[in-house]
């Protein structure tokens, strides 16, 4: 019979030559072994850098556990072989359109980590993005080669790719739940991840080459709305000190979305178990997760939640008191961002205002009175530059003014409104400088589309990972050649355009967002 030692030895010997057969299969060779206080990792290495794929941070989220705050995992024996990518979490679709949709499994609490070769055996702590995808909270994958993040570890950066819970499985809110939490609260699973994540990477990075005191927390879109939310959540005081936050935030009054409040969300909960015909919590855990998705009665539950566990107050209010983790924020949107989430085609002068009602109901007349058109095809810009500003732009310029309004950490915007020469016939060929548009320029991943790139879009490539590099390293974006971009103050609104020329300069919707701020002002 083995003891134990020996098995243990065998079992690290089985994972290592599994390890190293994926490594040889994939032209890439073993890299150093990480040691986490969870266990020790086995990833890969190519083209100058290290990669540790399906890290675990929690347990899985099932059974018992499904709905539950994220529990910290048992440790393992022998060598972990990371060189995978986990189970996306469960979802349909995908959150960039054209990409191919990833394996999903409800046990996906796992996150990635790219890091320069030299970082895991040097003694210097490199800074660290930690990266939340977007996708609406309903989908999202980290193993999407959007995401990799070789081209900017080669620019002396650590990039963390994060898991978090998705849809029904992520948001749910329901009276059994906060019953059973003990804390007065439910809802906010997957922001919990997030923070879950956030914990790993303090505790664990630095045995990748990373400096826990220099972490970034980034995302864009659902990820970056996750990032406004981190930032005004009392459960991240120190666990990250910059962020970034690309075409997304959570700042509209309570008075229009009357269901984030704990009380509606749990209405909503119980009303959608028991349209499944599970009424009970118990009846919802013994569900299958396939009745969870595809169901558009979920869209009601998928949001975040004001509870007292993760978010007790609206962000707006929480900024605005200046309680909010109070660090360097860069944000920013596209100057075209509608284009590639709505289709504004058929949108004519005589049905504006008819299809804008079926989409968003009535709207007061102070919110649609710069948007002015006459013709059709004015009528199509007019409705794609409410839905931006509607859906990104006042959130961004919301979130930039709070931040700037306390004068303590600096905060610096960009407008992107540069067009990627999307090939002929493609899925994006129609979305401009469009919602998603910036994602190739900041990750330097041009070369993953065969597009006609011009020496512009490779110069405003490596300025835009430049500057996000450099932010993540000092808390300013600036240095090097790159042309200087603004501080963003009270009563200074400037901004960095990044286009085939990277400039300060003004938002130029700003009478638009200010007839937002009125109307909103009016509600709150």
């Amino acid at each position: 019979m083995l003891s134990r030692s020996r098995v243990f030895f065998v079992d690290s010997l089985i994972i290592l030559c599994v390890a190293t057969a994926m490594a040889v299969a994939t032209g890439a060779a073993l890299a150093q072994e990480a040691v986490t206080t969870k266990g020790r990792l086995q990833g890969s290495r190519d083209a100058g850098t290290t990669r540790y794929l399906g890290v675990p941070y929690a347990r899985a989220p099932v059974g018992d556990l499904r709905w539950r705050d994220p529990q910290s995992m048992e440790g393992w024996s022998g060598i972990r072989d990371a060189t995978r990518f986990a189970p996306a979490c469960p979802q349909v679709g995908v959150s960039m359109p054209g990409e191919p949709p990833s394996p999903t499994d409800e046990d996906c609490l796992y996150l990635n980590i790219w890091a320069p070769e030299a970082a895991v055996r040097d003694d210097r702590s490199y800074p660290v993005i930690v990266w939340i995808p977007g996708g609406g909270l309903t989908n999202g994958s980290t193993s999407i080669p959007l995401y990799d993040g070789t081209a900017l570890t080669q620019r002396g950066v650590i990039v963390v790719t994060v898991a978090y819970r998705l849809g029904v499985l992520g948001f749910l809110a329901h009276p059994e739940l906060t019953a059973e939490s003990g804390a007065g609260g439910s809802g906010n699973y997957g922001l919990m991840d997030q923070v879950a994540a956030l914990q790993w990477v303090r505790e664990n990075i630095a045995a990748f080459g990373g400096d826990p005191d220099r972490v970034t927390v980034a995302g864009q879109s659902a990820g970056a709305t996750s990032v406004s939310i981190l930032m005004a959540s009392p459960r991240t005081k120190g666990l990250f000190q910059r962020a970034i936050g690309q075409s997304g935030g959570l700042f509209e009054p309570l008075a229009l979305a009357p269901r984030y409040v704990l009380e509606k969300a749990e209405a909503d909960g119980a009303a959608y178990g028991a349209a499944l015909g599970a009424p009970t919590l118990a009846a919802l855990r013994g569900l299958p997760v396939e009745r969870f998705l595809g169901d558009r009665r979920a869209d009601a539950v998928i949001h975040p939640v004001i509870e007292p566990r993760m978010l007790p107050e609206p962000p707006y209010d929480v900024f605005a008191a200046g309680r909010h983790n109070d660090v360097p924020l860069l944000v920013g949107f596209n100057a075209e961002e509608a284009l590639s989430l709505t289709d504004v085609s058929e949108v004519t002068a005589q049905n504006f205002h008819e299809r804008l009602n079926k989409r968003w109901g009535a709207l007061p007349p102070a919110l649609l009175e710069p948007y002015p058109f006459a013709t059709d095809a004015e009528a199509r810009k007019a409705r794609a530059d409410f839905e931006r500003d509607l859906r990104f732009g006042w959130d961004i310029r919301a979130w930039a003014r709070l931040a700037a309004s306390q004068g303590r950490s600096p905060v610096y915007a960009y407008y992107f409104t540069r067009c990627p020469p999307y090939a002929e016939g493609s899925i994006q060929q129609a979305w401009g400088a469009g919602h998603f548009a910036e994602l190739w320029y900041m990750f330097d991943h041009l070369d993953q589309q065969p597009w006609p790139w011009t020496p512009a879009d490779r110069r405003l490539a490596d300025d835009m990972a430049g500057y996000w590099v450099a932010f993540a390293s000092h808390g300013d974006p600036n240095g090097d050649s790159r042309p200087a971009w603004p501080v963003f103050e009270t009563g200074d609104e400037r901004v960095i355009m990044l286009d085939e020329e990277s400039k300060p300069g003004v938002l130029p919707n700003t009478a638009a967002l200010d007839g937002f701020e009125r109307v909103y002002e009016s509600i709150r």
